[in-house]
Parts: C-alpha cells; sequence; structure tokens
C-alpha cells in the first residue's frame, strides 16, 4: 500500500505517522514510523544539557553550599530548582543509569549488573550497549532528527551510530604501567570514528596526575608517604574523572551543532567506596592519621565536580537548559556501613548499603519554573521529562512521569504506545555486532577493588556461573521492589535451590512469599532456614512475621520476645523488630522500637507510619495525623502514610479532608483495599449512594485478586462503619 497520512492530534502538532508497505491500520503487527521536524516542535529547552553525578547527596551539597564552595551549582539553584530524587533497588549504578537513559526499569532494559557473559560463552565482559533491550534517550533523539552527545554512561559500549557523538565508559580502559608507552583506546570507544584521536590525546593519565590537582584534593600530601597505595586509587579515580570532563570538552567544541549532551561522572560513588570512611565524624575503625591526612578527600571531589560543571556549563552556552542529577545518595554520617572486617563475599553483599535512597536532582534555564516544587521525583522521571523538554513524547511502557510541575510549558506532548515499536533510524548496532565480545580487564578488576564484585574464580565457568546468579538476583530485587513480587519469587527459588546457605537468596524468597500471601509456605521455608543458620536474625524476624500475618499471634508472640531481647543491644534492627511487633498487634510494644529507629535516622519515613500506625491501633488519633504528616514531608510518594492519615482524620470528623487522603493513598497504589473500603465507607456516609457502590464493587474485585490478607486493625474502616450504622465490606 502507498504511505498514509494520518490527521495531527490537537496539541500534538508536526506529526506524521505512515504505515510500513504492506500493512494496514488494523493490522496486529502495525509499526508507525513517527518523524518530527525538531524546527517546528513544542521545545521548552533550545539546547538540554544533562549531567549526572552518581551518588551525589543534598547531606553533603548543603553544607557546602552554604560555605561557598559549590559557586555554580549554586548558581543554578538560584534560577532553577531542586529536589530529593527517589531512587530504584537494587541500588546499583548500572541498572540505575540504564533506567535514567531509557526511562525503564531493569526487567525493561536488561541491564542487570555490571558485568556479565560473553555472547560466546568465553569469559565475562562489561555489560554492553548490545545488551540493552530498550531504546536509549539517544537513540530516540537520533530517529526524531535531533543530534546527541554521550560521554562515558554506563553499558554505552561499543558506542551505537547514532545522530550525534558517543565517547563509551571504556574510554579509559586499559592505561598502560609506562606512563610514555602508547595508550589505544578500545575498538567502538568512539562514535564518528573521526574524533578517535582528538579524544585519546585528551585523557589524563593516572601514572602522571598532576601532583599540584592532587595537593588540592589531599591537604596535607606532603605528610602522606609517597607509595601510599591510597593516593595511587585517588589518582586512579579522579583521572578518569578528569577525561570524562575533557572528552565532553572535545566533543561541545567539535563544531558540531547538538540538540542534546549527557555527561556521567562516577567518581562520587567510586571514590566514596574507597574515602568517605575517613570523614568525620571518624568512624571506629579508622586509625587517626588516616582521618586527618584524607579526612577531606570528599569534601575537595565535591568541588572538583563543581568547578568540572563551572567549565561544561561555560562551554555549553548560557541558553542550555541544565538537569544535574544523581541516582542515589550516600552515607556520609553515623550510619556509614562498616565493612573493613567482612570477607570479600559479604563485602560484595553489602557494599551497595553505603548508598542512600535519595540522590539529588536540579533543573535550571529555559522552560524551567523557577522555585517550582517538584512532588516526590523518581530516577524513571527523568527521561520523560527530558524527552518533554525537547518536544518528543513518552512512551506508555515508560515507568516514570513527566515533572511537568517543574516546566514552564502548559503542555506535555501525548503519549504514544512505545518507542521500541516505532520504526526509524535510532541509531541501533546492527545484529551482527551483538555477537562480538570485547575486552575489559581494568574495568573488571576496578569492580572487584570497589567491592561489587567478589574476586572471581580462576575458572570461566566459576566466573560464568557467579555473574549469572547475581544477574538474577538483581532482577529478582527489581522486581520484588517494584511490587511484582510474584513474578520474583520464581528467580529466588531458582536461587536458592542453588545456594541453600546464602542468605540473600534465602531472605529475598522468603519477602517475596509474604508479599504474595503466602504466610504458612513462607514460614515454613525461614524456619528451615533458620536450622542452618540460627544466629540470622532477619530470618527468625521473618518467620515471626509469616505467624502474625497468617493469624498464629502465639507463635508471632513467642519468636518477636526472643528478638527483641537480642534487638535491643542492636539498633539498627530497630525498625525491623517494631514492625514485626506491628503486624503480631502488639503496638505498645512496637513504639519503643519505631523510636529508636526515628532516633538512629531521623530522616528515614518508615518510622514515623509506624509510629502512625500504632497510635491509629489505639486511638491517639491526634498523634497519628502529626506523624503521618512528618512522614510525607519526607517523602510523598507513602501509600500507607496517606492511608493512616485519611483514618485518622476520619475518626476525628475531619471527612472531606479523609476523603482527599484516601484517594492520595489509591494514585500511589491502585491495589490499597483498605483505602477503598474506607471511601465506600465515607460514601455510604455522605449519601452518595452510586459512589458507595462503586467503591465496594471496586473493593470486592481487589479482595478477589489479593493476597490473603491479616485481620483488619482497630478503627479500621470496619469498626467506623459500625459506630456509626453504615454499611462494611
Amino acid at each position: 500500500m502507498q504511505d498514509s497520512l494520518a490527521d495531527d492530534d490537537a496539541g500534538d502538532t508536526n506529526r506524521v505517522i505512515k504505515l510500513k508497505r504492506g500493512e494496514s491500520f488494523d493490522s496486529p503487527r502495525l509499526i508507525l514510523l513517527i518523524l518530527y521536524d525538531p524546527r517546528m516542535a513544542d521545545r521548552s529547552a533550545r539546547k538540554l544539557l544533562f549531567i549526572g553525578w552518581d551518588a551525589a547527596d543534598w547531606l553533603i551539597l548543603d553544607p557546602l553550599l552554604a560555605a561557598g564552595k559549590m559557586p555554580f551549582l549554586h548558581g543554578l539553584l538560584a534560577r532553577g530548582v531542586r529536589a530529593n530524587l527517589t531512587t530504584l533497588e537494587p541500588k546499583l549504578s548500572p541498572l540505575l543509569w540504564s533506567s535514567i537513559a531509557t526511562g525503564k526499569t531493569a526487567d525493561k532494559h536488561g541491564i542487570l549488573n555490571f558485568v556479565e557473559p560473553k555472547p560466546d560463552g568465553s569469559g565475562l565482559r562489561v555489560s554492553a550497549s548490545t545488551s540493552r533491550k530498550a531504546k536509549a534517550l539517544w537513540n530516540i533523539l537520533s530517529q526524531n532528527a535531533l543530534r546527541t552527545n554521550v560521554v562515558a554512561w554506563y553499558a554505552s559500549h561499543p558506542a551505537e551510530p547514532i545522530h550525534g557523538q558517543i565517547v563509551s565508559n571504556l574510554l579509559h580502559e586499559g592505561e598502560p604501567k609506562d606512563a610514555l608507552a602508547p595508550w589505544k583506546l578500545p575498538s567502538g570507544t568512539v562514535h564518528p570514528a573521526s574524533l578517535e584521536e582528538a579524544v585519546a590525546g585528551s585523557r589524563q593519565r593516572a601514572a602522571s596526575f598532576p601532583r599540584e590537582a592532587m595537593a588540592v584534593l589531599v591537604k596535607r600530601l606532603n605528610d602522606v608517604p609517597p607509595q601510599d597505595s591510597k593516593l595511587r586509587t585517588l589518582a586512579k579515580l579522579m583521572s578518569v574523572a578528569s577525561s570524562v570532563e575533557a572528552s565532553s570538552d572535545t566533543l561541545l567544541r567539535s563544531g558540531s551543532a547538538w540538540d542534546c549532551t549527557m555527561v556521567f561522572f562516577d567518581a562520587i560513588d567510586t571514590v566514596g567506596h574507597h574515602f568517605m570512611q575517613y570523614r568525620p565524624p571518624r568512624m571506629t575503625h579508622v586509625q587517626d592519621r588516616d582521618a586527618k591526612l584524607f579526612g577531606g578527600v570528599m569534601d575537595a571531589v565535591y568541588e572538583w565536580h563543581d568547578a568540572a560543571l563551572g567549565r561544561l556549563l561555560a562551554t555549553a552556552g548560557a541558553d542550555t537548559t541544565v538537569i544535574l542529577a544523581s541516582d542515589h545518595g550516600f552515607q556520609s554520617d553515623h550510619l556509614r556501613p562498616s565493612l573493613s572486617e567482612l570477607p570479600p563475599e559479604r563485602r560484595m553483599e553489602l557494599e551497595s548499603s553505603w548508598h542512600r535512597p535519595l540522590g539529588m536532582l536540579v533543573m535550571s534555564g529555559p522552560g524551567i519554573r523557577e522555585r517550582a516544587e517538584v512532588v516526590s521525583p523518581n530516577i524513571l522521571d527523568l527521561a520523560p521529562t527530558m524527552l518533554a523538554l525537547l518536544g518528543i513524547p513518552a512512551g506508555d511502557d515508560m515507568d516514570g512521569r513527566v515533572l511537568a510541575e517543574a516546566l514552564t510549558s502548559p503542555s506535555v506532548p501525548h503519549r504514544i504506545p512505545s518507542w521500541e515499536l516505532i520504526d526509524g533510524d535510532a541509531g541501533l548496532h546492527p545484529a551482527e555486532l551483538r555477537q562480538d565480545p570485547f575486552e575489559a580487564a581494568d574495568a573488571i578488576k576496578q569492580l572487584v577493588d570497589l567491592g561489587y564484585m567478589a574476586a572471581l574464580p580462576d575458572d570461566i565457568q566459576g566466573q560464568l556461573d557467579l555473574v549469572r546468579r547475581e544477574s538474577t538476583f538483581n532482577l529478582g530485587v527489581a522486581l520484588m521492589s517494584r511490587r511484582r513480587s510474584t513474578e520474583a519469587i520464581g528467580h529466588f527459588e531458582q536461587l536458592h535451590v542453588q545456594q541453600p546457605r546464602e542468605a540473600r537468596y534465602a531472605l529475598c524468597l522468603g519477602n517475596c512469599l509474604l508479599s504474595a500471601g503466602r504466610f504458612q509456605e513462607a514460614a515454613t521455608r525461614m524456619t528451615s532456614f533458620c536450622a542452618q543458620d540460627p544466629k540470622n536474625l532477619e530470618a527468625k524476624l521473618l518467620v515471626a512475621s509469616a505467624h502474625a500475618l497468617s493469624g498464629n499471634l502465639d507463635a508471632a508472640r513467642a519468636a518477636t520476645d526472643e528478638i527483641a531481647r537480642i534487638a535491643k543491644a542492636k539498633p539498627e534492627l530497630a525498625l525491623h523488630v517494631a514492625q514485626v511487633l506491628a503486624f503480631a498487634q502488639r503496638f505498645d510494644d512496637a513504639e519503643p522500637f519505631y523510636k529508636i529507629a526515628l532516633e538512629r535516622n531521623a530522616r528515614d519515613p518508615a518510622p514515623h507510619v509506624g509510629l502512625c500506625n500504632c497510635c491509629v491501633a489505639r486511638g491517639a488519633f491526634d498523634d497519628a495525623i502529626d506523624h503521618a504528616l512528618n512522614a510525607l514531608e519526607i517523602t510523598q510518594k507513602l501509600p500507607e502514610a496517606h492511608l493512616l492519615l485519611g483514618i485518622a482524620l476520619a475518626w476525628t470528623g475531619e471527612l472531606v479532608h479523609a476523603k482527599s487522603s484516601f484517594e492520595f493513598a489509591l494514585a500511589h497504589d491502585g491495589g490499597q483495599v483498605d483505602a477503598v473500603r474506607w471511601l465506600a465507607v465515607l460514601a455510604e456516609a455522605a449519601r452518595d449512594t452510586t459512589a458507595a457502590h462503586a467503591h465496594r464493587n471496586r473493593a470486592q474485585m481487589l479482595l478477589a485478586t489479593a493476597p490473603e490478607r491479616p485481620t483488619e486493625i482497630r478503627h479500621g474502616a470496619s469498626d467506623y462503619a459500625k459506630q456509626h450504622n453504615l454499611s462494611a465490606i
């Protein structure tokens, strides 16, 4: 058939839809080619610069800003917006930065680890662009005739042939020990190849890292013995950062016009894993000498990033819209984990405990509303927002939203079903290239040094088995964290069978079984695991939770009594113990543990939510409202807090506000059957029989498909209905 044109939708102008030859509008395999004229698209940003600072955290940035040590960041904030940025689980950088680039969770984009098996099974390679299952922003922009620069992004090697320029994440691979020896870029590092010589020549060698630059990072450099390995580590990591900046400058000054530039710096994270332990207050395992010599390194690294930001902004130009973001934060106070005495395999398990769940977000420049309040942004929201700034719609299969409240444009492009279904020149690799393995020995060694990987087995099969297990584990965690526990169970069951003594696999399996409502099975599995690992308190907590949720309160009480005695000396367990006690309806016993957890980390909303639950259960509704509001000040994405706030408001007679709270709870979690129950009761109280009937039908549908539920707590919808002579569900 001939190419057909479809009329433009209102608000979605200059769209041309073409059918592939031989297909019709009713074809189930309809593939659309959507072309935008970038000169006519509704773009708020003329040029968009996205800078990623891996693990940057407001807890360090704010004191530095107050001291006047981050002048270029301060300038962005003065004319832009800021927010905490919520991350995903697991908090592993390749997964997270691939989610930022695609707008999709790890199960969709397919990057599940730092490394992956080579396609021919001959060993391992760093996770590759050829393994990504979803189009990245630079692919989507490319097929919309927009030009993108990409520098050092995770899983970007080999560089894709997009409209634009790419320097991959193997930019710094293979530096020779001899400082004067030739240093060749790995094949496929740069697109187009004509830039290879300029990019290669711009790199900073670790072996020749300037002493004056090191003196800025280590203030008492003259007191550090030259043979101290920490200096070599710092030189290596900061030479990578210097090379990323230099490569970015090379692309921006290449003379090629560009619409979007995306630059990724990993140094705050990589340096943090080595040097955050030395930052004040001094950790108990750190020697006083090291604390004095290296205690200022992390702040100096942040200041280096601010200076690099200033140079990039100057090169990009004043008319550039800027987004600066981190994928997660980094523990920097009393919550820092002490991993120094752990064996390598345990370090790999716990290294991500350095990562805080809140990263940072700054948006500034054309198209951004100054001082706007951004509501609970997530890293999945970045891709749709960047597309909107460039006048391009997001896909319905993207998991985030456009942060429209931060944008000056009142309209957002209508979403399309999926960019994966749209043909066009997206700059993707040809199929045959996806089978070409490549070497990255230095990058893999650095992952071992950082603690993200255990030392690899000597045999290839052992390496492949380890990486496959860890990738499967990461996929399971990603699904579990998105409330898709039923899908995750099979992955954890497979791992538990392969490694029955591995606590992570067993604990995740137990948690998923609980979430899926398979309480008795969870109790049986975790009891069995406790028999072989009797000192594992987390497993015992799961056993107690399973008993409580299944209604076996006597067994739950016996289990929690033992755990509570042990946990009094372990404040890091206080929150988990409190939650189990609350499951067992021992609210008076739970409250002290919630308070301990709150004292330990006042920035965590979970203790506030727990205390709110306890207050609701004993009828202290004013206190419950205070705790709910405190939790929601930290983040709005707390469906349970909205639910509990609604309950407390309803019992105090604030029915209109209670209704709004239940609606907010459902907006964040459509499966909140208790919120629907309350809406039905409140609708009946307002004599809105139509709404009451609709809510009851919805509640019955949710109850029919939901996992088994524990007995409703005191002061729930049924109690309210009974007291006010209303119908209950």
